[in-house]
């Protein structure tokens, strides 16, 4: 039987071009290339503003919190749960209504946001981290899909490091989180001063964020 050249040339050719596709189909794909802007999250409350960063590494958190909060869900709601030399909590739609005995319990059937739990990001003065409920109950560590904590201890809470997703941090208003700590409270360290809460999201280019607020990106 014969065999041709030029018919063995082109069969060569068949499977060298597979063979390059599959090779091709292996390349991993590029990572998305980083936006030049970020947005800020400015939270007003009557203690003064405190502006926070999203890490980009914990994107389902990210995407969360923005959405609620340009939503105007956070609007009017407080921080409900101060303890000095810890954090403050805030989030709840519960603190809204008026009665304090059902601030952060949350709604039922409200959803979840999967642990992001990013080796490096740690519980210092200032961290932005997601509530949730114990181990006990919620062994997956998934996040409360809006309650949230800022840090107040100045040293960290790094005790809680790699069990609660921190997402972000704050850039300016450290003082403010220790005005809000220092607040009265009940025996539930539920505030009695005005707690409440709103926010406001601003898009401005990464390099004028670290000109205005010091904050460096990785």
């Amino acid at each position: 039987m014969k065999f041709s050249v030029h018919r063995f040339g082109v069969l060569l050719f068949a499977l060298l071009w597979v063979a390059g596709s599959a090779f091709a189909a292996d390349k991993p794909a590029k990572p998305a290339k980083k936006s030049s802007r970020d947005e800020v999250v400015t939270i007003t409350t009557a203690q003064g503003i405190i502006r926070v960063i999203l890490f980009d590494d914990t994107p389902l958190h990210k995407a969360n919190f923005l959405k609620k909060a340009k939503s105007g869900f956070y609007d009017g709601t407080s921080f409900h749960r101060v303890i000095p030399n810890f954090m403050v909590q805030g989030g709840d739609v519960n603190s809204k209504d008026g009665d304090p005995s059902n601030d952060g319990l949350g709604q039922a059937n409200e959803g979840t946001v999967a642990a992001e739990l990013v080796a490096g990001h740690q519980h210092n003065f200032g961290a932005l981290a997601a509530a949730r409920q114990g181990d006990f109950a919620n062994p997956q560590r998934a996040s409360s899909i809006s309650q949230f904590y800022l840090v107040q201890n100045h040293d960290g809470t790094h005790f809680l490091d790699g069990q609660y997703t921190v997402f972000g941090q704050t850039i300016q208003g450290l003082d403010v989180i220790d005005k809000i700590a220092a607040l009265p409270r009940d025996g539930r360290d539920h505030p009695t001063g005005d707690a409440k809460m709103t926010m406001k999201i601003e898009k401005l280019k990464r390099k004028r964020i670290t000109k205005l607020y010091g904050y460096k990106y990785e």
